[in-house]
Formats: structure tokens, C-alpha cells, sequence
């Protein structure tokens, strides 16, 4: 297998793409300039000369899924920028223009800057996240960009130079420290950006010394990355794959499960030869390979798009995991698929799989309060509703436990939903109360111990 030649392209060189001159006009390119200034954009030529079908462009889904469109923006916000840009103003003035814009898109939601940073000892550790009891989330410091930027990305702040906005860590002492002094997290997820962007070097600073540890409590170590995807040869024919796969090698004999959580976004990115030779590889080492994406309006918003991406990767040997919603950030107007229409699209490809691939969860919202589930509209004393059930939560005791929202055709997350029986749900009292603190961590519970 031949290797693609590794090159990336973001706003200020994308018109060197040779297929953008060849099928997109002058407007459409000033489009992604305009977009591109103020969301991530990078592509590198594995998406380019691979995934994407450009004799489909503007509409193919790879297509939108790397590329910046107009419609990403609101039409002032759009206008701005264009007006900035056709103006020739200085590198400060865009980079004001544009700040403005991104504080105006939530950066970050889900309370991950109010709620989810924990501290230790007066510290606050602004490169992890405690949202779930059990689980922690690490930013390694060097990981925090990919090979290439989605642009439903709810973590694209990361990615824009606005250090305020960005976690990210280095220090794996503490990292150790805060998980001596919570034993009730068993799973550490190394998530960014992309934890596969690091050479094996920089990422065996992080993982040797969490296994050296030797830390009753640590059970799951997870990554969560984009690279199968995007790059498929990190696990293969890169100069250090060797040395990757040794490492995972390492943590499984360590007695620690790993677990590799795959985004793939449309069943295009499980076609390549590249792609199926690096899921082998990492199966033959017994990685297990989790998949996950948000259902998204423009790139694979239909059952048949979702059942043939739950059977290849069944077929791979991966286990399908999560089906989210487009996150309440960025781009969101442009992504968003109405709840009941998501649900409905869950619904049919799932009875269009056999059981083995119905290992998936969704239609969920990583929403404040916790992941909650679509469970589908149904009708309960004359009266239609949606019923939904937390996956995860604050607080551990709301998991599973069954609410019902009024039946709203256009409401496309959590907020935009009323209570149908009461006058607030189940869990808005005391989740007022989690917020009223200044940064809350789950508290073991004791049947964890």
C-alpha cells in the first residue's frame, strides 16, 4: 500500500488546491475565505485526492464536511467578513471582526467552561473535564489539532488561536495527582482535537507514566480521534506506526482496556483500502474500535446513510456506539436536523440492521444537565408527546429514568423543549443547584467503591 503525500491546506492557501481552481468559480472560493476566517478549515490531500467526489461538488458530503459553505454563517455575520476582507483591512481589525463573531456562536457549550473544569489543590485544571462520574476527559497539550477540521466541529474554538477559549494540559503529574484523589474515575479519555496528531513520542509521555502509575481505579483508557478517517496511515505506514502499535501493545498488557472511539461521518470515509488495513491492524492488537458522529443536514441526515455505516463497520469489525445531534455551537443552523425528524431517521435504519449492529445509542444530546436520548414520539392520555432518558448525568440517579417532553416538530435540542406534565423536568431543580457551585465534580457514589 502506497502512502498519500501528507499536505494541508487551510484559508490562506486553498486556492493551490488544483481540484478547487478546476471546479469551483470565484464566488464559491471567496465563500470558503470568508467562512474560513472565523471556523476552523484545514483538509490534507488523503480527504482531497480520496474521500472527496469532486465531480459531485458543491454538493458532495466530504465536500461540506471539510469545506467552509456561506450558509455556515448568518447572513450579517457573513457580510461582515466579506466586507472586511473586499475592504483590505489590517490582520488586527479582521482578527476583531472575527473574535466578535466567534463569542457570538457559544464556544462553549454544555457548561465544559463553567461546570466541567475541576481543581486540585487551588489548581485549576484547565485540561481536563469532569462532567460523568466515572469519566475524565485529558487535553494533551500537543494534540489539540487535527489532520483535518470537520465543520460541525463543537470543539472548533480549540482550533482558532483564541487562547481563552481553549483546554489544553501538559502536565501529567497532575493529571495522575487528580485521579489518586477520585478513584471513582475508572476511564480516561484523551481527546482534543486529536490525540493521533502527536508523534508516539509525545503521546508515550502521557500514557506511560498513567500505566506506570499502577492506579487500582484505572480500567479504560480512551482515545477519541478522527484519524481513521482522515488518515488512516498514522496506524500503518506512518515513520512511527510501529512504535504506535507497540504502545497500544503496552497499555493491553498493562490490564488496561483501550478503547479507540472512531468518528466517521458518512460511509464514504469507510471505502478506502487505507481505512480497512489500519482497522485490521488495530483489531489485531485488540484495540476495540467505538464509532460515533452527529447526524448532520447536508452530509447524512438519511436511514440509509446511518445503516450502511453501521454494517460496514460491523463488517470491520468495529462496534457502533453513538448517533448525536449537531451541538448547540458553530455552525450549528447550518448542521441541525429537528429532533423528531433525527429520531425518525434513528428508527429506520435501525430496523434496517440486524441486532449485531444495534449496539448504536441515539439519537443523543450532549446537552448541561447530560447525554439525553431521543426515545421517540408516543401518545400518553390523549396527549402526544416525546419521550427521552438520560445516558449520562450529572448526577449519576437520573440515568435511564423516563421524561416526557411536548410533542414540538421543529425544536432541535434540549432547550427548545417544554415539559409535557409538570411545570419544569425532573431534574432542572437540582441541576440549578449543581450550577450555583463554582466547579462541580460528580462525587463517587457508594456503590461505586
Amino acid at each position: 500500500m502506497v502512502q498519500e503525500r501528507y499536505k494541508t491546506f487551510g484559508v490562506n492557501n486553498f486556492r493551490k488546491i488544483p481540484q478547487v481552481t478546476e471546479y469551483l468559480n470565484e464566488e464559491q472560493q471567496f465563500a470558503i475565505e470568508v467562512v474560513g476566517n472565523v471556523l476552523p478549515f484545514k483538509v490534507n490531500t488523503y480527504v482531497l485526492n480520496q474521500l472527496i467526489n469532486w465531480e459531485n461538488v458543491p454538493d458532495d458530503p466530504i465536500f461540506i464536511l471539510t469545506f467552509p459553505q456561506k450558509d455556515m454563517l448568518s447572513a450579517a455575520h457573513f457580510e461582515a467578513v466579506a466586507d472586511a476582507l473586499n475592504s483590505e483591512v489590517s490582520k488586527t481589525e479582521l482578527k476583531e471582526i472575527v473574535n466578535e463573531i466567534r463569542l457570538q456562536l457559544n464556544p462553549h457549550p454544555a457548561g465544559q467552561m463553567e461546570l466541567n473544569v475541576p481543581e486540585i489543590d487551588g489548581y485549576k485544571l484547565t485540561g481536563i473535564q469532569h462532567k460523568y462520574r466515572e469519566t475524565m476527559l485529558f487535553f494533551p497539550n500537543q494534540g489539540q489539532t487535527c489532520h483535518a477540521y470537520c465543520t460541525f466541529c463543537f470543539r472548533w474554538p480549540q482550533f482558532v488561536g483564541m487562547d481563552e477559549l481553549r483546554f489544553a494540559m501538559k502536565e501529567t503529574d497532575l493529571m495522575i495527582k487528580y485521579l489518586q484523589a477520585h478513584p471513582e474515575i475508572t476511564d480516561v479519555l484523551f481527546t482534543g482535537g486529536d490525540p493521533m496528531i502527536m508523534s508516539t513520542k509525545r503521546l508515550e509521555r502521557y500514557i506511560i507514566p498513567l500505566l506506570e502509575a499502577d492506579l487500582p481505579n484505572l480500567k479504560t483508557i480512551r482515545i477519541g480521534s478522527k484519524a481513521l478517517g482522515y488518515w488512516p496511515y498514522r496506524f500503518t505506514t506512518d515513520r512511527d506506526a510501529d512504535a504506535l502499535i507497540d504502545l497500544f501493545k503496552k497499555v493491553k498488557e498493562h490490564g488496561v482496556h483501550l478503547a479507540y472511539m472512531g468518528h466517521f461521518n458518512h460511509p464514504a470515509e469507510l471505502e478506502t483500502e487505507a481505512v480497512k488495513v489500519a482497522v485490521d491492524r488495530l483489531n489485531e492488537v485488540g484495540v476495540q474500535i467505538r464509532t460515533q458522529s452527529p447526524i448532520m443536514r447536508n452530509i447524512n441526515a438519511t436511514p440509509e446513510a446511518w445503516a450502511t455505516m453501521w454494517r460496514k463497520q460491523v463488517d470491520m469489525g468495529m462496534i457502533p456506539y453513538y448517533m448525536f445531534l449537531a451541538r448547540d455551537t458553530g455552525a450549528q443552523d447550518y448542521f441541525a436536523v429537528p429532533l423528531v425528524q433525527a429520531h425518525r431517521i434513528f428508527k429506520k435504519a435501525y430496523e434496517g440492521v440486524s441486532g449485531i449492529c444495534r449496539t448504536v445509542r441515539g439519537p443523543s444530546m450532549s446537552a448541561d444537565p447530560g447525554k439525553v436520548q431521543l426515545l421517540g414520539e408516543t401518545e400518553i392520555a390523549g396527549k402526544k408527546v416525546m419521550g427521552l432518558r438520560f445516558i449520562q448525568g450529572r448526577n449519576p440517579e437520573w440515568v435511564h429514568k423516563p421524561f416526557f417532553a411536548e410533542y414540538d416538530e421543529e425544536a432541535v435540542w434540549l432547550d427548545d423543549l417544554k415539559p409535557a406534565f409538570e411545570d419544569r423536568f425532573f431534574y432542572e431543580e437540582e441541576f440549578d443547584a449543581i450550577k450555583q457551585k463554582e466547579a462541580v465534580v460528580p462525587e463517587p457514589a457508594e456503590a461505586a467503591e
